[in-house]
C-alpha cells in the first residue's frame, strides 16, 4: 500500500529526515513512534503532499506520489488525520464532514459515507447541525477522523489522534481506529501513547532524530530497551 524509500526533508537550512525507508501493507495497522521533534508530523506530512521532500520516492499502491500536489494525493486513496484535529469551527459538524467527500467519487458514496461515520461516532449524528468549534476536544477528533474517512480512502495516516483526550475518549478513538481497519483500510499511526499504538498494531518504525533506529513486530518493540530510551527516556 505505501512504500517510503530513501526520504529526506528539510526546513530551510535544517534537516528533519535523512533515508527514510518506510513501508505499510494493505490491511495493515502500522505505527510510527519517537520522541517529540523527532520528525514524525514532518513524514505525514511529505506523504500527504503538504511538506515536499528533497530526495527518495513516496509509492502508493506503487505509484510515486512525492511530487503530487497536496490537493490530489487523495486521488490516489490517502487522507490524513492531522495533529490537533484542525476542523472548522464555524461550520456545522454535517458540513465538516460532507468538506470530507471532495473527490468525485467519494460525493458519489456520500450517503453511505456519512452513515458509516455516524455508525462509528454516534455522538457525531447527535450534533449533526451543530457548530464544530463548540464540540469537546474528543469530539472534534472523532469529526476529524470522520471528515479523512468520507474522502473514502485505502490509507489513513493518523496524526496523534489521542493527544490531549481523556483516556476514556482515546478507548473509543482506539476502538473506531480497528473498527476502520477491520474495514480493509490501511493506517499509519502516528502516536504519543506508544503502548496503546503499539497494541493496535501490527508492526512499528522508532524515529529518533530524523532516521528510523528500530523497526520490527509490535510484540518486538514492546519490549525492546531501545525504545524505552528513545521514546519514554527510560
Amino acid at each position: 500500500m505505501l512504500e517510503i524509500q530513501g526520504l529526506d526533508a528539510w526546513y530551510g537550512q535544517a534537516q528533519a529526515l535523512w533515508g527514510v525507508d518506510v513501508s505499510v501493507a494493505d490491511g495493515e495497522i502500522v505505527s510510527l513512534v519517537g520522541p517529540n521533534g523527532a520528525g514524525k508530523s514532518t513524514l505525514v506530512q511529505a506523504i500527504a503532499g503538504l511538506h515536499r521532500s528533497t530526495r527518495g520516492t513516496i509509492a502508493v499502491e506503487g505509484v510515486d506520489v512525492s511530487r503530487v500536489p497536496a490537493h490530489r494525493v487523495g486521488d490516489h486513496g490517502v487522507a490524513l488525520v492531522p495533529e490537533g484535529r484542525r476542523v472548522f469551527a464555524r461550520m456545522s459538524v454535517h458540513d465538516n464532514l460532507v468538506l470530507g467527500a471532495y473527490r468525485r467519487s467519494a460525493r458519489a458514496q456520500l450517503t453511505a459515507g456519512l452513515e458509516r461515520v455516524q455508525t462509528l461516532f454516534p455522538r457525531l449524528a447527535e450534533r449533526s447541525t451543530q457548530l464544530a468549534g463548540s464540540l469537546s476536544g474528543g469530539e472534534q477528533q472523532m469529526l476529524a477522523i470522520g471528515r479523512a474517512l468520507l474522502a473514502g480512502p485505502r490509507l489513513l495516516l493518523m496524526d496523534e489522534p489521542s493527544l490531549g483526550l481523556a483516556p476514556v475518549v482515546v478507548d473509543e478513538v482506539f476502538d473506531a481506529i480497528r473498527a476502520i481497519n477491520a474495514d480493509g483500510v490501511s493506517v499509519l499511526l502516528v502516536e504519543q501513547d506508544v503502548e496503546r499504538a503499539l497494541e493496535v498494531s501490527r508492526r512499528g518504525y522508532v524515529l529518533a532524530e530524523g532516521r528510523i533506529v528500530a523497526t520490527g513486530s509490535a510484540a518486538e518493540l514492546t519490549g525492546s530497551a531501545l525504545v524505552r530510551r528513545s521514546v519514554l527516556g527510560l
